[in-house]
């Protein structure tokens, strides 16, 4: 059972969230989104609790609100690249424009894939992992939530990715949340919690992690 009483996150400000497998990383991303339901508390956004949304209202909520980066990626395996970043445009019953297609494309192109015209299933795991990066960042939202965004890149692409998280975040003041193992990005964030059978540690053990 995760226990979130001490979690607090201000408007713009990034969060990594580490500790050891299976204490709850992913979980606690699923309940800040209103994906899964917390046993007990409340999850608060400003002032909107959102698990007192009905089902549809708390859908649109976290469309309009939340970019979020799965570790599992969540992509459609027969579109290309840029088909799966504009997939957001469709949940919010958008036709594509030129301008939100050329800001697919540079995302892409970031992201180091924008020549990549080939279904996603011909993709190594690195290169769908930075698809999934630039679908999450398409409308610029005001909260980014990632689980390992960096794991399955190489040094190189791990950079970019990370670069591309934060000048994102400091150009539309973002609030940016990520789970992650990965040392070189959790130094970069304005902070870093330790995550411990679903319990949020003292911070010194967080900074010592």
């Amino acid at each position: 059972m995760l226990d979130l009483r001490w979690l607090r996150v201000a408007a713009g400000e990034s969060v990594g969230v580490t500790g050891p497998s299976g204490s709850g990383k992913t979980s606690l991303l699923n309940v800040l989104t209103g994906l899964d339901r917390p046993e007990r508390g409340e999850i608060r956004w400003g002032e909107q609790e959102i698990w007192r949304l009905p089902e549809g209202q708390r859908d649109r909520w976290r469309c309009r609100t939340v970019g979020f980066i799965f570790q599992e990626f969540n992509l459609f395996l027969t579109l290309s690249p840029l088909d799966n970043v504009l997939l957001p445009a469709s949940f919010r019953h958008l036709t594509p424009s030129r301008a939100l297609r050329g800001r697919a494309q540079e995302l892409l192109e970031q992201v180091g894939l924008g020549g990549r015209r080939e279904p996603v299933a011909l993709l190594s795991r690195g290169e769908t992992q930075r698809v999934a990066v630039a679908r999450a960042l398409l409308f610029a939202p005001p909260v980014v939530v990632a689980d390992e965004p960096t794991a399955s890149l190489d040094v190189e692409a791990a950079g970019a990715v990370v670069d591309l998280l934060l000048s994102i975040r400091q150009r539309t003041n973002s609030t940016l949340v990520v789970v992650s193992h990965d040392r070189n990005l959790l130094d970069r964030l304005d902070r870093v919690e330790m995550l411990v059978n679903g319990q949020i540690v003292e911070p010194a053990l967080a900074t010592a992690w």
